[in-house]
């Protein structure tokens, strides 16, 4: 299970097991200022470049927690990072594994959008960290400890589904001017012939308030 990238274009790809999959998006960095935003094509490729990294990224404590009542979850999280052949690095699937961070956009609490991602299931193991990510409702509160001890928590603003092919790469990874949340998953139904979902489900939240370490 891992996401494929191909030169020229941005985070892109597809995760199939055996019976189940989920597609994450990552990116590789690229000479040069970055563009605003990057560029999606699933299934295939496109170059990937690294969203802008805002300065508060290297002073605050990364998230090592997420929390989300409504729906049981409670995960530590990994820090997903970018393979030697660029493409990001993805949690394990397996029964009890944690969502992942990707530590190369923004810290959640601090501004730019953090991205946290996580399987919605396996064949072998059944239902995994995001199975009920669907059920989110706006207004619902997320939870996300870092390292230091302080917290940050979101408000659902709204889920959206995509099918691959219209993975809106900007609206989730491109910059914004203040601290917000996306989980991304996989939705929609499960294609057999290519071992893949079909859509991704993604999660938008706003920062709701913000604790300092105790």
């Amino acid at each position: 299970m891992r996401i494929r990238v191909v030169a020229e274009a941005a985070l892109a790809a597809a995760l199939a097991v055996s019976g189940a999959a989920l597609t994450f998006m990552g990116v590789r960095p690229a000479p040069g200022p970055p563009p605003p935003a990057p560029q999606v094509v699933p299934d295939a490729v496109t170059s990937p470049v690294e969203p802008p990294v805002r300065a508060s990224r290297k002073a605050a404590a990364p998230p090592t927690i997420l929390d989300i009542p409504a729906i049981g979850v409670r995960t530590p999280l990994l820090r997903l990072g970018l393979q030697s052949d660029g493409t990001v690095a993805l949690p394990p699937l397996g029964a009890g594994s944690p969502a992942g961070w990707y530590r190369l956009g923004a810290i959640p609490g601090e501004p730019g959008a953090a991205v946290i991602l996580g399987h919605v299931d396996s064949a072998r193991d059944g239902p995994a960290v995001f199975y009920r990510l669907r059920e989110l409702r706006p207004g619902a509160l997320i939870r996300v400890g870092r390292a230091d001890g302080s917290a940050a928590t979101f408000a659902v603003t709204r889920t959206a589904r995509y099918r691959k092919r219209d993975f809106p790469t900007e609206a989730v990874y491109g910059p914004v001017d203040r601290p917000e949340l996306r989980l991304v998953t996989c939705g929609g139904s499960y294609d057999r012939w290519r071992r893949t979902y079909r859509e991704n489900l993604v999660v938008y939240a706003e920062l709701r308030s913000r604790s300092e370490r105790p």
